[in-house]
């Protein structure tokens, strides 16, 4: 980021070209020290939340139990994992999807198991790992309502402004949050009988202690995570497009980007 280069940025950091690549895959390194005050300095990022990352911080373990009605389903391919979120009214048994993965038979299964009739399918960006699985689901449900925030999409498929969603009891509303991708958009989802705090469905504008590419957009991208998403109330379930949970609290006290 910052166009920085790679042999700069390892440089600053007293480290290897590839050492700084294993770091920037894991997250993790275990080489030698680290000059992460000046690394972080150059890149624009939290220098003692850099390196806590690169320590090993993770967000804590979520208990779904609250939310009795999500289901993360994540599907693997082409060497990377990805994330989509089932969710549904206890009532009805109407059911939005929010984005498809890379495969269809995990979230087809998960419908039919549940005895759900899918209404929705939101989809937080373009890029083909997210939406890889959309043809064949909505082959086997081809009445479902598509959401996008892509500005090519059919103008019956855009999202529009301030709109509210109702599943069952269930609310979903959204902000656009473009950097990553120019069609990036984050759903928010609530109104559990429990009270369950907020789930926002983010895709790759924010992960766990990190942030998505922002494909020369790095200013955009971080403005719109920290307006449309961190402004969110702190314990906001954060449900990104790779690895794992995590609360807007969590990323407020240890991302690096912000």
């Amino acid at each position: 980021m910052n166009h920085i280069s790679t042999a700069t940025a390892a440089k600053t950091a007293g480290i290897s070209e590839a050492e700084l690549s294993a770091l920037e895959e894991s997250g993790k390194f275990a080489g030698q020290k680290i000059n992460f005050s000046a690394l972080g300095k150059i890149l624009g990022l939290n220098p003692q939340k850099l390196e806590a990352i690169a320590n090993g911080w993770l967000p804590s373990p979520k208990d779904l139990s609250a939310w009795h009605e999500v289901r993360v389903i994540t599907t693997a391919g082409d060497g990377l994992t990805v994330n989509c979120y089932l969710i549904w009214d206890e009532v009805t048994r109407d059911a939005a999807l929010f984005d498809t993965g890379l495969d269809a038979p995990p979230v087809l299964d998960c419908i039919a198991a549940e005895n759900l009739q899918l209404k929705h399918i939101f989809i937080t960006h373009s890029h083909w790992d997210h939406v890889e699985a959309l043809p064949k689901i909505r082959e086997a449900w081809p009445k479902v309502r598509i959401h996008s925030g892509s500005k090519n999409a059919p103008v019956d498929q855009r999202n529009k402004t301030a709109e509210i969603i109702h599943l069952g009891g269930l609310r979903v509303t959204h902000r656009e949050t473009p950097g990553h991708a120019e069609d990036g958009v984050t759903y928010m989802v609530g109104n559990w009988q429990e009270d369950a705090p907020l789930i926002a469905i983010v895709g790759d504008a924010i992960f766990a202690g990190s942030m998505g590419n922002g494909n020369g957009a790095w200013d955009l991208a971080k403005q719109k995570v920290r307006e449309q998403i961190l402004s969110l109330p702190p314990a906001t379930l954060i449900c990104p497009g790779h690895g794992p949970l995590t609360t807007v609290a969590e990323e407020k006290e240890h991302n690096p980007f912000f």
